[in-house]
């Protein structure tokens, strides 16, 4: 029984320092500021084309912490899938609709306002829109980043 307990105490101690150790990974050499202005947008070749992304720390190929923005175009979808960590997202302009399921439906998603932001559990399948406006998110994630298309036929890189 004294065993069992050592056991627990090392792995409840531990899990905090193995937690600080992946964000330790994610660090910067000096202060910086990021404005949709000034970020190096890039073309995203993962998701549908339109989409854009600015890596703002981190490596999102790499295991760890990252923080990329995305941007994208008015009217774009991006069908349902999956990611193989957990993400958070928020709107930071713009409007994001989301939804969860196999189908890319917006009568049963919601309509997410900047400010706004929602979690996604590791392997949920969701998909998201954009209206009649640009939007642009922030997603903080663990990598190596991933998705997977429930259809096949929607991923871009085929």
């Amino acid at each position: 029984m004294k065993y069992m307990l050592s056991i627990a105490i090392v792995f409840a101690l531990a899990g905090p320092a193995l937690a600080e150790d992946k964000i330790s990974r994610m660090h910067a050499d000096s202060m910086q500021s990021f404005t949709p202005e000034t970020v190096q947008w890039k073309d995203e070749p993962i998701l549908p084309k339109g989409a854009k992304s600015a890596i703002l720390v981190g490596d999102p190929t790499k295991a760890g912490v990252f923080i990329a923005w995305l941007k994208f175009p008015k009217n774009y979808p991006i069908p349902p899938h999956t990611h193989p960590f957990t993400e958070v997202v928020t709107v930071l302009s713009g409007k994001l609709g989301n939804g969860m399921g196999n189908v890319l439906d917006k009568k049963k998603g919601e309509m997410l306002k900047a400010g706004s932001s929602f979690v996604l559990p590791t392997g949920h399948t969701h998909y998201v829109w954009t209206t009649d406006e640009e939007t642009i998110v922030e997603l903080i994630a663990t990598g190596p980043w991933a998705i997977t298309y429930t259809n096949p036929k929607d991923d871009p890189r085929h």
